[in-house]
């Protein structure tokens, strides 16, 4: 994922929480909020009580790779917080997770996905 393309600043992560709107499931917790850029840019967080170093690392690398495969409206800040059940989910249900949850935010576009 392009530098650009993500959330690398503490207090940009607390701004989503802080400012943002945030839907959740049983896998992951999406927040996000518009940024006033024709950009969107990512932040992803799994915490120590989902698993050791190695499966920490390994949701988040699906989670790239689910969000790189969605079509997301621009101009959004958007951080996704992985629950405890995230660690046993097979790629797909992440997936499938993310794009329930963004349709419920508003933030897929709808057209791109149709077109794929």
């Amino acid at each position: 994922m392009l530098r650009e393309r993500r959330l690398r600043k503490s207090s940009d992560f607390a701004r989503v929480r802080r400012v943002g709107r945030s839907w959740a499931d049983d896998l992951l917790v999406l927040a996000a909020r518009r940024n006033g850029m024709p950009r969107t840019r990512y932040g992803f967080v799994v915490g120590r009580r989902v698993g050791n170093a190695v499966t920490r690392n390994r949701i988040k690398r699906r989670l790239r790779g689910a969000v790189t495969e969605s079509c997301v409206v621009e101009g959004w800040d958007i951080t996704l917080i992985a629950r405890n059940r995230a660690a046993n989910a097979k790629y797909h249900e992440l997936k499938e997770s993310l794009n329930r949850l963004m349709v419920r935010a508003g933030i897929l576009d709808q057209r791109s996905e149709v077109a794929r």
